[in-house]
């Protein structure tokens, strides 16, 4: 009866959950249905005869197949995908797109054409439904003029980053772009200039191709001919597969495949490559060398497992490329949106825009029938939030509505297939690791990190391509070369001819162009009037603007001048430095005093006898010799510090603080009598030459009158970097107007106190004018080179040119010949020469003091001390005055006290002495009373 009654519960409990749980699935499900509908449609639109297309075509079909047989994606809801054909044309993908609007479309997938997504997106836009385009790079399809437009692919602006890093890579400077002329490709080279400039790189010549089946074989070969002439030899190529193998068949045609040549062909290549391959053997002869970019996407499982899948729908015919993997993504990313788009309330509903109905009154286009998708900016924001794992890697945006991440793989085209030679990535630059490998580590954007594996380049070449040629259409450069009127051993125009120059300049122009692995055609143009010197700013800066395409002559290399050209080596070193006229300093009678200066003589003096005063203070109570009446102590002070002079001193010194003093005096005596010596000798057997004016440095605070050279740039360094007050600087055009201004002096009409101008100029100055020298140093460093447009390669390899000239000693003969010196020049003589200061010998008296104050500072505490044990002196007066007097009278007859011997030792040497000394005189006839003395003196030792 219990287990029946038992049997019964479970029974009724059992049937309840059973209830419950229908009830509350039924209630769940009819939920969930009517919010999420059964079918969501979705269009997709791009050209199925493309490269891009063929592929993109059946991995979108994939993608909904598997969207749609995954349940945890959309939960049962159902993608329906309606493709359309572009035909690459922007007016059937606008009528496409239109047609899409007349249906339940809640996004579209395409297009693959930058052209056709320019006009879609503006319908997008309108009524709100996202356009999620996997292969448009056009880098100006902006999230601010289109907001409904996603890139699913990396822009443009990164494969023009990795190009112009490669460039720059390799040192190259200018490129060629051909391009095809439509908004892909001429917003992708104006995306290539920006980065090449970056670099300060640039493009020298573009080349627009018409898009379509506009060119012909003929055009293009026309085209590459001009192309052939020019001086760069890397091209970039950033066309579609069509004509881009067309371009690479007639540049093959043209020898233009060969040694020498580079090029770098974008991402249209690598995908043809990779759909289409093996390519027939004809197509791929016509590749070999050649630099492609492709999207990089990295290895994964499913990738590979994706692959396989692949290769058995299309049985080989049909290659994957990383467009084909980027439009399968975009499937799933609208799936991955529209799930968000459901779970937070979505509703899929249209409504008709009043902007419509009013331009459509009255036609009958029958545009009414389309309608705003109003929840497509909640679908949007649910596109551009979304992130996940995708065949291409991580799917996720960044601020900028632009996929994270963006890398390239960079392979090269050899034999039958490609060979990948590293990566570019945004992160790290060019590298042989895998981006992802790097995204692990800290960014380095050295250039020593930017590493690429060895390219085999078009002539099957290892070496890299120089990049550039002198244009073989029989263009010279046109060389300026200054008209001089002055100094015409460094220019100078042969006269009767127009472009013919000579002088040291040119000669070495000459033989640095020889040195060349290259002809180099080239004509002189004269730059002047030849009334006077040019000037070489002007000069400089005519090759800046290209008038010129460079410059030769005396041109100095400064500041203001390498901001607007590149300079070769420097060839010849020069530098400002200071002319003046001199006079001829003769012995006189007072010869002996100059090589001192008044103060060195002064400090000398007090030296003399403030050592003197320091000797006598430090010996006077224990030497006799430093003891007597007030006279005689007096001279012996002024006798022993002159006497040390010459070393012959006859006074003992016993004290140990007056012999330190002493050793230290005697040493700064000999250094100063031995520099005194050396002055002295030179004064006597050397000519000297004496000027006012000093240097620079004199010559810049004073207010007279400085010369310069006509078009030097002396007169801009002394009034700008000097502040020489512009007043005071007098042009002088010719050595003979040096020579007359320096004759007349400062204070007469076109007179001045000196030259400034650059040593070489001043070496042939004063090979022919022997009244004249050059004032101190140079007080510029500069050297002389010739200039070249910026980033000019010429330069690069003519200062290659130059060393090699320098090292084995051309351009030593090459100076020689044109700027040996006369005898004038060579005479021995020089200018003043500095007298001995007394900043060359403070070092000495500063130790000599120091240790003359150490030593009384000593011999005063030693008084001080027995100042201090001294018994004090009976005395009625108790007041502080009188106190403080009988102090310093004690302390001062301590000082004048003789100290009396403290043991037998010191009183036994000065009986011995005066024995020594008696006996001196003995000999001498001068003691009659020695025997005397003798006895009490014994008797003295004896009683000791």
């Amino acid at each position: 009866m219990m287990l029946c009654w038992s049997f019964k519960m479970n029974l009724i409990w059992f049937f309840l959950l059973l209830f419950l749980y229908l009830g509350v699935f039924s209630f769940g499900s009819s939920n969930n249905v009517s919010s999420r509908p059964a079918v969501v449609n979705i269009g997709a639109i791009f050209t199925f005869d493309s490269t891009i297309g063929k592929v993109a075509k059946l991995a979108i079909e994939e993608a909904v197949k598997d969207v749609n047989s995954n349940f945890s994606v959309l939960h049962g809801t159902k993608l329906a995908v309606k493709i359309r054909n572009s035909n690459c044309s922007g007016f059937g993908g606008m009528v496409q797109a239109l047609q899409f609007m007349e249906t339940d479309i809640v996004a579209i997938i395409g297009p693959q054409s930058s052209v056709v997504a320019h006009i879609i997106s503006h319908v997008a836009n309108e009524l709100q439904v996202p356009l999620l385009s996997f292969a448009a790079t056009d880098p100006t399809l902006s999230s601010l003029q289109f907001p409904f437009f996603v890139r699913t692919t990396h822009s443009d602006l990164y494969q023009m980053s990795a190009v112009a890093q490669i460039v720059d890579h390799y040192g190259w400077k200018e490129v060629i772009a051909i391009f095809i002329d439509d908004d892909y490709g001429r917003n992708g080279m104006s995306a290539l200039d920006d980065k090449l400039a970056e670099r300060r790189c640039r493009i020298s010549y573009k080349l627009g191709i018409p898009p379509g089946p506009g060119a012909t074989r003929g055009d293009i070969m026309d085209l590459l001919v001009n192309v052939a002439q020019l001086e760069s030899r890397v091209i970039v190529l950033h066309v579609n597969p069509d004509s881009g193998l067309m371009i690479l068949s007639v540049a093959h045609y043209l020898q233009m495949m060969g040694d020498g040549f580079v090029w770098i062909a974008t991402d249209w290549l690598s995908s043809l490559l990779d759909s289409a391959l093996p390519l027939p053997s004809e197509t791929m002869d016509t590749l070999q060398g050649v630099l492609v970019l492709r999207q990089h996407t990295p290895d994964s499982d499913r990738k590979r497992t994706f692959f396989s899948k692949w290769n058995k729908l299309t049985g080989g015919s049909l290659g994957l490329h990383s467009y084909g993997l980027y439009a399968y993504d975009s499937v799933w990313l609208v799936a991955h949106a529209l799930d968000a788009f459901f779970n937070q309330g979505g509703i899929i509903s249209f409504s008709n825009d009043s902007r419509i109905k009013s331009v459509e009154k009255g036609g009958s286009l029958h545009l009414e029938a389309m309608s705003i998708f109003d929840d497509g900016p909640l679908l949007l924001k649910n596109v551009l939030q979304s992130t996940f794992l995708g065949l291409t890697g991580p799917i996720k945006f960044d601020s900028e509505r632009s996929l994270v991440l963006p890398a390239y793989d960079i392979i090269n085209v050899l034999g039958t297939g490609f060979r990948r030679i590293g990566y570019w990535c945004n992160y790290s630059g060019l590298s042989t690791v895998p981006p992802e490998i790097l995204y692990s580590k800290p960014p380095n954007r050295s250039s020593a990190n930017q590493q690429l594996y060895s390219v085999i380049w078009p002539g099957e070449t290892l070496s890299k391509p120089r990049g550039w040629v002198f244009p073989n259409n029989g263009k010279q450069l046109r060389i300026g070369v200054p008209i001089r009127v002055s100094y015409r051993e460094f220019v100078s125009q042969v006269r009767g001819t127009d472009n013919m120059f000579k002088g040291f300049c040119i000669d070495v122009f000459i033989a640095a162009v020889n040195l060349l692995p290259y002809a180099v055609p080239y004509r002189f143009i004269p730059f002047g009037d030849g009334q006077k010197n040019p000037s070489y700013n002007e000069l400089v800066y005519s090759v800046a603007t290209g008038d010129f395409d460079a410059a030769v002559g005396d041109i100095a290399i400064v500041t203001n001048r390498t901001k607007i050209v590149d300079f070769s080596q420097p060839y010849a070193a020069s530098g400002l430095v200071v002319v003046a006229p001199f006079k001829k300093l003769n012995s006189s009678a007072w010869a002996f005093l100059r090589p001192f200066t008044a103060r060195m003589w002064v400090v000398t003096a007090a030296s003399f006898l403030v050592i003197g005063i320091v000797v006598w203070i430090l010996e006077h109570r224990i030497n006799d010799e430093f003891r007597g009446p007030p006279k005689k102590q007096f001279i012996t002070i002024l006798w022993f510090s002159i006497s040390t002079l010459f070393f012959a001193h006859r006074e003992n010194t016993v004290s140990t603080l007056g012999r330190l003093v002493l050793i230290i005096w005697l040493f700064v005596v000999l250094i100063i009598n031995s520099s005194y010596t050396a002055s002295l000798t030179s004064i006597l057997t050397v000519q000297h030459l004496s000027s006012p004016i000093k240097g620079i440095e004199s010559l810049k605070n004073s207010d007279e009158p400085i010369g310069y050279q006509v078009g030097s740039f002396a007169e801009h360094y002394l009034s700008e970097e000097l502040g020489i007050s512009k007043s005071r600087l007098i042009p002088l055009g010719s050595p003979q107007a040096y020579a007359q201004a320096l004759q007349l002096g400062p204070k007469k009409v076109g007179g001045v106190a000196a030259v400034v101008d650059e040593r070489l100029y001043v070496e042939v100055f004063l090979s022919s004018q022997c009244k004249f020298r050059v004032i101190g140093q140079e007080f510029t460093k500069s050297g002389w080179g010739f200039a070249f447009p910026r980033d000019s390669p010429l330069a690069v390899d003519m200062s290659t040119a130059l060393l090699q000239l320098s090292e084995n000693g051309d351009l030593q003969r090459i100076y020689d010949k044109w700027l040996r010196q006369s005898s004038c020049t060579l005479e021995s003589t020089e200018l003043e020469s500095d007298r001995l200061h007394l900043k060359s010998f403070w070092g000495l008296f500063l130790i000599c003091g120091i240790a003359c104050f150490i030593a009384l500072f000593i011999y005063f505490l030693q008084i001080l001390n027995k100042l201090r044990h001294a018994d004090p002196t009976p005395c009625v007066s108790t007041s502080p005055g009188s106190s403080r007097s009988r102090r310093l009278r004690r302390f001062l007859s301590l000082i004048d006290e003789k100290k009396d011997p403290s043991n037998s030792g010191s009183k036994r040497k000065k009986i011995v002495r005066s024995f020594s000394d008696d006996d001196k005189d003995d000999q001498l006839g001068r003691n009659p009373e020695k025997k005397q003395t003798e006895m009490t003196n014994r008797s003295e030792i004896n009683s000791h």
